[in-house]
């Protein structure tokens, strides 16, 4: 006949609240993973189960003590506008390739000095 399987100790988020709250003034960088990872060190010092990630990351959101979501790059948008200081001082230019026969590209590059494109028809 099998046993009866015991309940696992569980503890209490208000009991691990203080420990989490220790550990994120020592250390206000760490995440909630970090955070884990230490918490689960102090607990097993003390003879007491380990804590899931996802447990720490909820007891941290419901009091706010998450960091703040980081991007590597963050995006800068431009308005459109271009400042000039004096006249002609705002260019655009256009380029294009040309295949050679032996397999070659030549690029041709040339400057617009007005914006309006109407006007700078080129022919070759």
């Amino acid at each position: 006949m099998n046993k009866p399987r015991k309940k696992p100790m569980r503890l209490d988020d208000e009991v691990l609240l203080p420990y989490i709250r220790s550990i994120t003034d020592k250390r206000s960088s760490y995440g909630y993973r970090r955070v884990t990872i230490l918490l689960n060190n102090q607990l097993m010092k003390e003879n007491k189960p380990r804590v899931n990630h996802k447990r720490v990351y909820r007891i941290m959101k419901e009091n706010d003590l998450l960091l703040q979501a980081y991007r590597k790059n963050p995006m800068k948008t431009h308005d459109g506008k271009v400042i000039t200081l004096r006249s002609n001082t705002r260019w655009c230019s256009d380029c294009f390739t040309v295949p050679c026969a032996n397999g070659d590209k030549v690029y041709i590059a040339f400057p617009y000095p007005e914006l309006r494109l109407e006007k700078n028809i080129f022919s070759f």
